[in-house]
């Protein structure tokens, strides 16, 4: 996995608060397969005190059998970060079981002034490329899976291979969270040092903001006492039965556990968990530039 995240006005153009359909449930497998995935997840889940509420979580913002029953993630999603000096735009859509990932870029470049493009990026799990080739940022290899798997929390944080650990209770901006912290198995993924904190409001079990770490690149431990961005999730939807996020916004967190400095910004429209995913936006056309994992 995975890293960080743009925010603008938000317009949803997919239908909200629709609980899937009998026709949507038979594209995504049908009910036999999505009871049974949501059946292991909630015995990985519920082996842990930590993993009961990364649950408790993902219950409140729709449940294990809606998101099982989700054949695809799609969605526009922006980011921006100040220190990288980044701005870019992309229409993504993800397989939710294979987590293979294409995206339509349109819009790349600096900060403030990213410049129109019509480019395409994709990431099987093993292969990531861009064209044309002389794009140069995103870096598809991190950001070709990266939006989706920050859009999707808490729903991924069930997957196979995922620790979870309580923390003590946090106040954030007057309101004490309960904290949950999820982390990688040595062999998951190219960012094994990533981790996730989840700030989970009492009352309504929704993740309001988390804190996260970024290992792209670097060779640590899984759970590596790296720098955490303090990242908000802001103006939550429901579509197709799963309440999502859809403006987020990242600040340093110190050492001394406060917010610092504005880092980046994300949102997220055009939101669906219906769309068709076509295997030809996974196609590389020729000419395509290929990008090596780190340290390759």
């Amino acid at each position: 996995m995975i890293a960080p995240a743009a925010l603008f006005a938000v317009v949803l153009l997919a239908a909200c608060g629709e609980a899937p359909d009998p026709e949507a449930r038979a594209a995504a497998g049908g009910d036999a397969e999505a009871a049974s995935l949501a059946e292991e997840a909630r015995e990985r889940l519920e082996a842990s005190e930590g993993g009961r509420l990364v649950l408790q979580a993902i219950e409140a913002h729709g449940g294990l059998e809606a998101w099982y029953e989700a054949p695809t993630s799609s969605y526009t999603w922006e980011y921006a970060n100040v220190d990288a000096d980044l701005r870019f735009k992309s229409f993504l859509v993800a397989d939710n079981r294979s987590r293979e990932v294409y995206h339509h870029l349109t819009l790349t470049g600096s900060f403030g002034d990213p410049d129109s493009v019509d480019a395409r990026f994709a990431w099987d799990g093993t292969d990531a490329w861009m064209h044309p080739p002389e794009i140069e940022q995103p870096n598809p290899r991190f950001w070709g899976i990266s939006g989706y798997y920050f859009q999707q929390i808490p729903f991924v944080l069930a997957d196979p291979g995922v620790n979870y650990r309580v923390l003590p209770d946090e106040e954030l901006d007057g309101t004490t969270y309960q904290m949950v912290r999820a982390y990688f198995d040595h062999e998951v993924g190219e960012s094994p040092g990533d981790s996730y904190t989840l700030y989970v409001h009492p009352e309504t079990g929704i993740v309001d903001a988390i804190r996260y770490t970024v290992s792209f690149g670097r060779d640590v431990e899984p759970d590596a006492d790296l720098p955490e961005t303090l990242f908000y999730y802001d103006d939550h939807v429901t579509v197709d039965g799963l309440t999502v996020a859809t403006a987020f916004r990242g600040y340093d967190f110190t050492e001394d556990g406060e917010r610092g400095e504005f880092k980046n910004e994300a949102f997220a429209d055009s939101i669906s968990f219906r769309r068709p995913f076509d295997p030809t936006g996974m196609e590389p056309p020729e000419g395509a530039r290929f990008v090596a994992p780190p340290g390759s």
